[in-house]
């Protein structure tokens, strides 16, 4: 049973519709990363769950209660902004306890869960400093402190690292999904980066013009994008445009072998730079180098062929023999490219 349950909420400002017919169902204790480009109705949609915007339809119900038209502040959820919101002239122990005066917390109790909120974020003696004081990630400590200080039973987080450094953002990451996993607190997450959707969530939630385009846990999402958008957004992808006829897909006059599908008509052949290979024989297809570069735990080689630019992304285990200007045969396992209807064809 859904824990938290989005149905079919739609916002609208005049004719702008900014989220259209968005469900969602989240059990209790899950991590769920809303991701998508910029004014993809993310933030909206984490603002309908906070109270902070009223839905123009829909619902949303919490632990079975009905709370589209409660208040923000009788939600009683813990959220966190990408700006932190602390309030400049308290101290730290006082930013985190601001939430528990609000619910008339005894002072003995507040004493004990703000130490006790502090030493999960390992911030245990910085309760006498003021948020001027703090590092970017000290910061964010404090707000997420005060967010889970309340015992909330739903997390909100929106772009929580966006102001971060990206060394900084990938240990902050960890912390975050260690606490999460600690504490079983449900937790939602908007947020642009790929790769911090990829490392957090249980589920991915992938949004595009105010619509759910895909849903799923990481390593789906990743391997089984079910198009275009979600394959290019997710990580580099190699995207032919053509058409399946029986077992092959036609682009142009070139014919690639492809799995049985159901896919008819136009459609999209989807496969990632890593499952490329580069062969001497029986090649799918051969090209010429263009460019490559070094990316640190990969190289990164841009091929000409007749089907168009193909990426192939190779560990870095040891120098390539492969230079620019060389002519190359690629090939790839049939079972790691996808072929998907093209996008409005469906």
């Amino acid at each position: 049973m859904a824990f938290l349950a989005l149905q079919s909420l739609t916002k609208k400002y005049g004719e702008f519709v900014a989220v259209d017919n968005f469900s969602l169902s989240v059990t209790k204790g899950e991590f769920v990363c809303l991701l998508g480009p910029s004014g993809c109705g993310k933030t909206t949609t984490l603002q309908m769950v906070a109270g902070l915007v009223q839905p123009t339809t829909g619902k949303l119900e919490l632990d079975g209660s009905d709370i589209t038209k409660l208040r923000s502040n009788r939600r009683g959820l813990g959220i966190v902004f990408q700006s932190y919101a602390l309030f400049p002239h308290m101290t730290v122990s006082q930013n985190v306890a601001f939430g528990l005066e609000m619910r008339g917390v005894p002072a003995a109790e507040r004493t004990k869960r703000v130490a006790d909120a502090l030493g999960l974020v390992h911030l245990e003696t910085f309760g006498s400093r003021y948020p001027r004081e703090l590092s970017g990630g000290q910061r964010q400590r404090v707000a997420l402190a005060r967010a889970i200080v309340i015992q909330p039973p739903v997390m909100l987080l929106d772009e929580p690292m966006g102001a971060l450094d990206a060394k900084l953002r990938e240990e902050m990451q960890i912390e975050l999904r260690a606490l999460q996993r600690r504490l079983g607190i449900t937790t939602i997450m908007v947020t642009h980066d790929q790769a911090e959707a990829m490392t957090l969530a249980d589920r991915v939630v992938l949004m595009n013009r105010g619509e759910v385009e895909q849903v799923g846990n990481p390593y789906e999402m990743y391997e089984r994008p079910n198009g275009r958008f979600s394959s290019t957004f997710l990580g580099r992808a190699n995207v032919f445009s053509g058409s399946v006829s029986d077992d092959s897909f036609l682009v142009g006059d070139f014919a690639l072998p492809a799995a049985p599908s159901a896919v008819k008509g136009k459609s999209d052949y989807i496969v990632r730079p890593e499952k490329i290979e580069f062969v001497e024989q029986n090649a799918l297809v051969r090209g010429r180098v263009s460019a490559r570069a070094f990316l640190g735990n990969h190289w990164l080689f841009q091929v000409e062929t007749p089907l168009g630019i193909i990426q192939v992304a190779c560990a870095n285990t040891a120098q390539p023999s492969v230079d620019e200007g060389d002519e190359v045969g690629l090939r790839w396992n049939l079972d790691n490219a996808r072929v998907v209807a093209t996008e409005g064809q469906a």
